[in-house]
């Protein structure tokens, strides 16, 4: 029998109070306006292209699970990740499911998880839904890591975990590579470095995994192109690996995203060159908003960056009008009061953004 008309009297007592507490991941909605809020890569396969992976898609056997271990397409992911000999690594259904089986595997009673703030909200989340201690420590006013700061949150709280995201979101910067191995060598625990922008910044902890027992790296094809496919991998030391892959549900990652992303390994130069494009657009938005005065845009190694202006909610709202979706990160944290995050689109829509801007203001 299926259920009709109101719901209420529904016996929400038996949900944690906590979890009643709490606030869904909002995601805006987009339908016919310029996306520019959600740090996605803003070109599709070319024609060709998705033709072939469409057709190599239908031959997938959807009728059966995905294989327990995909062992081929991992070494093949690790050899194009650049992962060293003698880590581990770890598929998720997106970075996401990662950071919640990772915080799943560490949250004993009292355990604190620990990050530079403001950054990546589900931190904050994923820590609240597993009731363990969250503690942000505010970065300076230029969105560098206030370093003693840090240091001495870290041997105050004794975080089970560390998130570093590499660059940060939203701030789109790079931490100081000294003040991260500091970080590193002070954790009593482990130290999860972020690098879902990598290609865009271009900058890796990667081969820093050897020699570093306490490091996770994590990553995701999203920001890349492939937001849809919604693959995550998390590399780090295999005893580590071996005990967060005991929480992973099983046939987490479905036979399409695996098909398609193990075709388009043949063909990562494409979206490589897709990224290089959204470099330099970036470096020209940039270029373009220091010549109005009315606001500050910081600089960035993701492909998204800050905007600072009078009347944050203002502007956003005469961006919608116009039909261009940022994000209003204006009220998440004081240090990013006035503040609006914009992902870098194509040229066309960087254009239509930097005229709707000049409007709104």
């Amino acid at each position: 029998m299926i259920a009709r008309g109101s719901a209420a009297g529904a016996p929400l007592h038996v949900i944690r109070e906590d979890v009643r507490a709490l606030h869904a991941y909002p995601v805006a909605p987009a339908e016919g306006l310029v996306k520019l809020d959600l740090m996605e890569n803003p070109y599709t396969l070319p024609a060709d292209l998705a033709q072939r992976l469409g057709e190599h898609l239908g031959r997938v056997a959807l009728n059966r699970y995905p294989p327990g271990e995909p062992g081929p397409f991992k070494r093949r992911l690790a050899a194009w990740a650049g992962l060293p000999e003698g880590s581990g690594l770890l598929l998720g259904n997106g970075s996401d499911e990662l950071l919640n089986l990772l915080v799943l595997a560490c949250a004993r009673p009292g355990a604190v998880m620990l990050a530079p703030w403001p950054s990546f909200s589900m931190y904050r989340l994923i820590s609240a839904q597993y009731r363990c201690g969250f503690v942000g420590v505010d970065l300076r006013e230029d969105y560098s890591l206030d370093l003693p700061a840090m240091l001495a949150a870290i041997e105050r709280h004794r975080p089970a975990v560390i998130f570093l995201a590499y660059p940060n979101n939203p701030t789109g910067n790079r931490f100081d590579p000294q003040a991260v191995e500091q970080i590193l060598d002070a954790a009593p625990g482990l130290v999860v470095i972020d690098e879902a922008y990598l290609p865009f910044a271009q900058q890796t902890w990667m081969a820093q995994l050897p020699r570093r027992a306490n490091l996770l790296i994590l990553r995701t094809v999203s920001k890349l192109g492939l937001a849809g496919l919604r693959l995550g991998y998390l590399c780090a030391a295999p005893e580590l690996i071996a005990q967060v892959d005991k929480l992973r549900p099983p046939f987490n990652v479905n036979v399409l995203t695996l098909a398609a992303v193990d075709f388009l390994l043949d063909h990562a130069t494409v979206l490589d060159q897709q990224a290089a494009r959204v470099r330099a657009d970036r470096a020209l938005v940039l270029e373009r908003l220091g010549g109005i005065d009315a606001v500050r845009a910081y600089a960035s190694d993701a492909n998204f960056f800050l905007l600072r202006v009078n009347d944050a909610p203002r502007v956003f709202a005469g961006l919608l009008q116009r039909g261009i979706l940022v994000k209003d990160v204006s009220a998440t944290h004081p240090l990013l009061h006035g503040c609006l995050r914009v992902t870098i689109g194509t040229a066309e829509e960087n254009d239509r953004f930097l005229a709707a801007l000049q409007q709104s203001l």
